[in-house]
């Protein structure tokens, strides 16, 4: 028992100093970084910075698509939970796609519908955007949703830029990301071996225009602007499957 609390103490230590450019960098925007019991990720609540209340979690993958460590994110928004869109790196839509086919073309459909997440249902529930405008976001990444009309709009030119520049050194092509309007709030989901700090501040950056942007289309479906007929009312009835209707 004293050894293990022994180590522990060791593990703490380290990973303050490790971690303590992420820490300083929380603190100068009212939020506070918490080390996970086991020593093997932290998480961030940011109170005030983005458009919503934001959650940071770095710690093992919750995803089989993601090996290893894997940076989340969550920004509570509370808009239209029909609003259901994904934007996702091209190379893994292609490998969830294969995956998510060959388990429903086998005996187990039923428990395929049940125990996948929403970014492998969606890809052969709805409808895939190609005219995305900017050719770099649309080369790197697909995107689905309820409605491709909606998708455009989130689509807007501020968080098209933020894609974009994330591409050059942190959105690599092949590194697995997901960025899903889901149940009225936003997330951020992509591989990260380490947390350094341009790496989530880059990420921040584009959950910040992603959930301006999904602001922004709610609040013009409340003016009274288009509402798509899909089969999103299907889908906001189910219960969630993953982990998008718990903190990050």
């Amino acid at each position: 028992m004293v050894i293990k609390q022994i180590k522990q103490w060791l593990t703490a230590r380290a990973n303050s100093a490790r971690w303590r450019p992420l820490s300083e960098w929380a603190a100068e925007r009212g939020g506070q970084l918490r080390h996970a019991r086991d020593g093997r990720g932290f998480v961030i609540d940011l109170p005030r910075t983005l458009p919503g209340l934001t959650r940071i979690e770095w710690g093992p993958s919750q995803r089989s698509y993601i090996e290893g460590f894997e940076l989340r994110m969550r920004c509570e928004l509370k808009v239209n939970p029909d609003m259901q869109m994904m934007l996702i790196e091209r190379k893994l839509m292609e490998r969830l796609e294969s995956s998510v086919f060959e388990a429903y073309t086998d005996t187990l459909r039923t428990r395929v519908d049940t125990d996948t997440p929403e970014e492998m249902r969606w890809l052969v529930m709805f409808p895939k955007q190609s005219q995305i405008e900017s050719k770099l976001v649309r080369q790197r990444f697909g995107a689905v949703g309820i409605n491709r009309e909606l998708i455009m709009a989130w689509l807007d030119k501020d968080l098209s830029e933020r894609l974009a520049q994330a591409t050059q050194d942190v959105l690599i092509e092949g590194r697995p990301f997901v960025l899903l309007s889901l149940r009225g709030n936003v997330y951020l989901r992509t591989a990260m071996p380490e947390p350094a700090l341009g790496e989530v501040e880059a990420l921040t950056r584009v959950l910040d225009a992603a959930a301006g942007s999904a602001l922004a289309v709610h609040q013009r479906i409340g003016d009274g602007g288009p509402w798509p007929t899909t089969t999103s009312v299907a889908w906001h009835s189910r219960p969630s499957e993953g982990d998008y209707g718990a903190p990050v």
